[in-house]
């Protein structure tokens, strides 16, 4: 063998044999949707796993099948809930090798005329989620194996009507990962971004299972729904390499260096039928992708 093309080879040797078997993964929002398949599937190769969330009941069932796995109620807007829930999961797996910051959710939000808790409950949970994620468990990710895996969305590049709450919330999910990123890079940690278009979800199904929203599209997805398998494949690699970042369907990858044009396409595709999504979208009773726990709001406070 050419010396050139051998020492390619043995470069390119490792990452063909990592994976995730014996890793200590810990993730968030893991009661269904691509939490709870990725813990699936994690467990089923070999991997360690935590899983937290909201929904009680499916976070068991999920537990159940990944070997009796610990698990938490958590929600991950509180940071004293966050805070006490990692640290006791981290001590059940006897370390932390890896943190999936997954919970998310989705509601429609016309941002004149509607309501404004729509945005402080969406930025509780996908913005301070990750925040309060990344900050109790950064200090057990903090050695040369770490790595954190925060999800943000095709929709931090590209914004569409009624998504305003939702597309300002990844986008900010994924500043915070690129600052994190910098910040932790001296210990040896790493910091992954996950960028998602419409999958094979509930998110999917009930953000956009809108009248509001069919008034927009005249069907019900904007690019249409892909399947959920490839994408937890994705996150599966993403975790075995430490990747940078992470994109299903593939052509997500295309649109991302290109997200000034993707937003004209888009400002151009979806002109018509806006002005009355948005009127509807103010009156009515859309749910949020995930119900959510009480929490104060400022907009409650007195003036």
């Amino acid at each position: 063998m050419h010396p050139r093309v051998d020492r390619v080879a043995r470069r390119r040797a490792p990452l063909r044999r990592k994976t995730v078997a014996g890793q200590r993964i810990l993730i968030t929002g893991a009661a269904r949707g691509i939490g709870a398949a990725l813990a699936r599937q994690l467990h089923a190769h070999g991997a360690r796993v935590a899983v937290l969330g909201i929904e009680a009941e499916l976070l068991a069932e999920v537990a159940h099948d990944c070997g009796e796995a610990p698990w938490r109620y958590c929600d991950v807007g509180d940071p004293t809930q966050v805070e006490r829930v990692v640290n006791s999961l981290v001590g059940e797996l006897g370390g932390l090798d890896a943190v999936v910051a997954n919970a998310g959710v989705a509601r429609q939000l016309a941002l004149i005329g509607g309501d404004p808790r729509v945005l402080e409950e969406t930025f509780a949970v996908n913005v301070l989620g990750v925040y309060y994620t990344m900050r109790a468990a950064g200090p057990h990710l903090a050695h040369a194996g770490g790595y954190l895996l925060v999800m943000s969305s095709l929709a931090a590049a590209v914004h569409l009507p009624l998504a305003g709450a939702y597309s300002a919330s990844k986008a900010a999910a994924e500043a915070l990962a690129n600052t994190l990123r910098n910040e932790i890079r001296h210990t040896g940690a790493r910091v992954g971004t996950a960028y998602f278009a419409e999958l094979d979800t509930d998110m999917t199904e009930r953000g956009f299972g809108t009248e509001a929203a069919h008034a927009i599209l005249g069907r019900t997805t904007v690019s249409g729904v892909a399947p959920l398998g490839p994408a937890i494949d994705s996150l599966e690699r993403a975790l075995a390499r430490r990747s940078r970042r992470v994109v299903s369907p593939w052509w997500v990858g295309v649109i991302l260096p290109f997200r000034p044009l993707g937003q004209w396409v888009i400002d151009l595709a979806l002109r018509r039928g806006v002005g009355e999504a948005v009127a509807i979208a103010r009156t009515e009773p859309a749910v949020f992708t995930t119900d959510q726990p009480a929490r104060s709001h400022r907009t409650e406070r007195p003036a």
